[in-house]
């Protein structure tokens, strides 16, 4: 072979290896891109990590993890404040400085005085394990007279130290490792390359919290959080909390049996009325005197009772549900409504009050209170109505409709209010009140029907009754020197309004602004205006056609003595007309 052509060959050679050179790389670039995809991709973790940061007494509360931990006194487990308010129960209400705690359900109040081993059920003594106790700052509670009031399930797993918390009668759908997997892990996260917080043998039952494109979240059997392959799990049963709920201990409260309520307030100032003046009152079921009065800042009541009062109203088939007042007085009531020890005593009276008169129920008429006073009065409330529940009574609380006023309807709690009582009177009216600046109606219909939807957005409707008033007020428009109008106003009963118009030859007409009947008069002496919107028959008709339009509970009204005898037919007829 001659030298040309063995360089030429050798000239080819290098050429070939120079072209393979590059595809060599490039395989070996894609193995070394393969196996780092591998390694930091697919790979799985092989790294454990503590489930819950590493916290000890964690509550997964419905598969939810809570930010505190419980404690431990002994065997005995405690429960933090902030866990009890924000997941099983907001109305617990704690009390400084005494710092004490207050538990009220339907018919229970539970008090537990910080570091002291008798608590009070319904007044009666309780020995506890272990007390509330503030440790590190922050109130825990013992759960073994909770677990009496609330119905909830608390489990507490010995191996991982899960407090896991549960409502009766929750639901969640159970899943299980399927049984030829030998070993899987549960992931912190939906990915291989997470930590894992356990490891599942085949068969293990877990709860499915949610899903994440492959992964299921799932909780396990003994209470811990984390992710499974969804090709690791197979759908199992639904699993569904039982407990065992006490019976029903309450005696059963009194109902008007197919009609509605038809309450009239019985005004008592100083003493009480001759029952033998007052005329039939057809349709009415519920009669409330108002006898009980806040007379101080240390929760005196004043007692007006009648037996003999109670005794007539019982003969006639009236309910007899004695009003409970605050004396309108903000100071009084913002002393009293502060200190347990204050409503405690305010409520014992009411009780003691109830039984000697043989009460049905009681009205709280609880008006001209600081905005500042709003949960405490929903706590007075809380705390008075399981035991007159507990003695069969009814109970009902007296409200003005919504305003920007903070002292006449910003107070009320309506809501929470109507969580916990009977039912709710909503007074309809004071519209325009006795030193209004300018004359106008005490209830216009369209007023009424407005502040009336406005609370039946946060009380059920079989709650409500529509307060209405059987008086009108007299408006005087006198002008003055200056030429200014100066306006005054007295209040009139039906009779007594009807005989100021009689006198004056007067025909009153329809308003259609108020739907009441208006009537106008200038005196020939002075030049004064009179304005006089009326209450009447008529009127009165059309407010029971609320009552029936929002399938209200029924009707309270202000006050008996004020009304024209023909009223009563009236709303009777109208409030129990059949449809």
């Amino acid at each position: 072979m001659s030298l040309e052509v063995a360089l030429d060959r050798r000239a080819r050679r290098r050429k070939r290896r120079k072209r393979r050179a590059p595809l060599l790389f490039l395989m070996l670039l894609v193995l070394a891109a393969g196996f780092g995809y591998w390694y930091f991709e697919l790979k799985p973790s092989n790294e454990q990590v503590l489930p819950y940061l590493g916290n000890e007494r964690p509550i997964v509360f419905e598969g939810e993890p809570f930010k505190q931990p419980y404690a431990m006194e002994g065997d005995q487990i405690l429960l933090p404040f902030e866990f009890i308010q924000e997941r099983l129960d907001p109305h617990i209400h704690w009390e400084e400085p005494t710092k004490m705690l207050i538990i009220t359900t339907k018919d229970k109040v539970l008090r537990m005085q910080s570091g002291q081993l008798v608590a009070y059920l319904n007044k009666k003594p309780v020995d506890l394990q272990v007390p509330v106790s503030i440790i590190g700052g922050h109130r825990y509670i013992p759960l073994a007279p909770l677990e009496k009031l609330y119905p909830y399930a608390f489990t507490r797993h010995e191996t991982s130290g899960v407090l896991r918390v549960e409502k009766n009668e929750y639901e969640i759908q159970q899943a299980h490792v399927l049984k030829d997997e030998e070993k899987v892990r549960l992931r912190l996260e939906p990915t291989h390359r997470s930590p894992y917080l356990a490891e599942l043998p085949g068969g293990a039952v877990v709860d499915v919290l949610g899903q994440e494109e492959e992964w299921y979240q799932v909780l396990s059997a003994d209470g811990i959080s984390g992710y499974l392959p969804k090709k690791v799990v197979e759908q199992g049963d639904v699993r569904k909390v039982n407990l065992e709920q006490p019976a029903e201990s309450l005696p059963v409260l009194w109902t008007p049996k197919g009609k509605k309520v038809n309450l009239t307030w019985e005004q008592v100032v100083k003493r009480n009325p001759n029952t033998a003046e007052i005329g039939s009152m057809p349709g009415v079921n519920v009669v409330s005197p108002t006898w009980f009065e806040l007379s101080d800042a240390e929760g005196t009541l004043i007692n007006k009772a009648d037996p003999a009062y109670v005794q007539w109203a019982h003969k006639r088939g009236y309910q007899v549900w004695g009003l409970v007042t605050n004396g309108f007085n903000p100071d009084w009531t913002r002393s009293v409504l502060s200190s347990y020890e204050k409503r405690d005593k305010v409520i014992s009276q009411i009780l003691h009050y109830a039984y000697l008169y043989d009460l049905d129920g009681i009205n709280l008429d609880f008006e001209n209170v600081y905005i500042e006073e709003k949960d405490k009065l929903v706590q007075f409330v809380r705390e008075l109505t399981p035991y007159l529940h507990q003695q069969g009574l009814v109970v009902s609380v007296d409200v003005t409709i919504k305003s920007t006023s903070d002292m006449w309807s910003r107070f009320y709690d309506r809501k929470a209010l109507g969580e916990v009582v009977d039912y709710m009177a909503v007074m309809t009216y004071d519209e325009h009140w006795a030193s209004s600046p300018k004359a106008g109606s005490v209830a216009s219909l369209p007023w009424t029907e407005n502040g009336l939807k406005g609370v039946l957005e946060e009380v059920p409707a079989e709650k409500v009754l529509l307060g209405v008033p059987f008086y009108t007020r007299l408006w005087k428009e006198a002008k003055q020197q200056d030429g200014s109008i100066k306006v005054t106003s007295k209040a009139l009963s039906m009779p007594t309004a009807e005989k100021w118009v009689q006198e004056r030859k007067l025909t009153p007409k329809p308003d259609e602004a108020t739907g009441q009947l208006y009537v106008e008069y200038k005196d020939p002496a002075d030049g004064a205006v009179y304005k006089m919107w009326m209450e009447d028959v008529s009127s009165m008709k059309k407010r029971m056609e609320l009552v029936k339009k929002y399938d209200l509970a029924g009707v309270a009204s202000w006050r008996r003595g004020y009304e024209q005898p023909a009223i009563w037919e009236a709303i009777d007829a109208s409030l129990n007309a059949a449809e």
